[in-house]
Order: C-alpha cells, then sequence, then structure tokens
C-alpha cells in the first residue's frame, strides 16, 4: 500500500508539473510571438515525452498532444 501511495504522489506530482508546461505553452502561442511559443512549447514537448517514458500518460496521447502543439506552432511562424 505505501509503495502505491508513493507512486501515486509522483506520478500526481509529474502530471501537475506537465500540465502546467502544456498550459504555458498554449498561452504562449495565444500571445504571437513565435521565439517565445517555440521555447515554451519545445518544454512543454519535453515534458510530454518524459511523463509518456514514465508511463504517466499513454504514449499516444502524449504524442497526439505534441502534435497539436506543433500544428499551432507551425501556424503562428508561417503568418510571420
Amino acid at each position: 500500500i505505501r509503495g502505491t501511495e508513493r507512486k501515486t504522489a509522483r506520478n500526481k506530482m509529474r502530471r501537475s508539473r506537465l500540465r502546467t508546461a502544456v498550459r504555458g505553452a498554449r498561452e504562449a502561442l495565444a500571445q504571437t510571438a513565435p521565439d517565445v511559443a517555440r521555447k515554451a512549447v519545445l518544454e512543454a514537448v519535453s515534458h510530454l515525452d518524459k511523463a509518456a517514458g514514465k508511463r504517466v500518460i499513454h504514449r499516444k496521447n502524449a504524442a497526439r498532444r505534441k502534435g497539436r502543439l506543433m500544428k499551432q506552432l507551425n501556424k503562428l511562424e508561417t503568418k510571420k
């Protein structure tokens, strides 16, 4: 039981960090500053990869979210 609680707490922390990174990337994409948005998106992608690697989220969930973020980033960069 203790091991489960430890792992649950660790996964909750990782998921929280992931959500914060993704939220930051979305906000950066909304501000239409391509250089800032690129940095935030790449950080979020890194968090998504780590979470998928640790099995906090499913790898296809991570791939889908990364694809959506990169699609928005590419759209933003082609505008400018």
